[in-house]
């Protein structure tokens, strides 16, 4: 499936979400990695990210999110990325995503989704692979001054 223009439109009448999750990095040397997920029956991968639930603020629905999908629980929070609309998977609802960068040390991990087989896997910030939405990508390009310069010093 390829994702188009169609998918950044936002109907009349469509139900809404809020959802959140993060770019997560770690340094490697010099490199800074970027930690993306996927599931074995998609060659792109995406940035880890879900529904807030009832009680939670962005900022911990983006935990919560990412330590399912990714595995991650070592996170420190380095700033908000903005967020982005779009519709979802089956164009059934239109989600307002919010994006954060958080750093960690953690290097492998196990995500605990009990609906996906996420797989992690580390990339060069600077050669990412196909991302599955073309706004994740876009996110991480057009933050990618701003995110070597808040990470030089982890």
């Amino acid at each position: 499936m390829k994702i188009d223009n169609s998918w950044y439109i936002k109907p009349p009448g469509v139900a809404e979400h809020v959802s959140c999750g993060g770019v997560v990095v770690r340094k490697d040397g010099n490199r800074i990695l970027v930690a993306l997920v996927t599931e074995p029956r998609f060659a792109e991968y995406i940035l880890p990210k879900g529904h807030v639930e009832s009680g939670e603020d962005l900022e911990q629905a983006a935990r919560r999110e990412i330590a399912e999908e990714a595995g991650f629980t070592e996170l420190t929070l380095v700033k908000s990325l903005g967020s982005s609309g779009r519709l979802d998977f089956r164009k059934r609802s239109w989600g307002t995503m919010h994006y954060f960068l958080f750093t960690t040390g953690q290097d492998k991990t196990r995500p605990s989704d009990p609906e996906h087989q996420y797989i992690v896997k580390w990339f060069s910030i600077d050669a990412l692979p196909e991302m599955f939405w073309p706004e994740q990508k876009e996110l991480i390009e057009k933050n990618l001054k701003k995110i070597k310069m808040l990470t030089a010093n982890i």
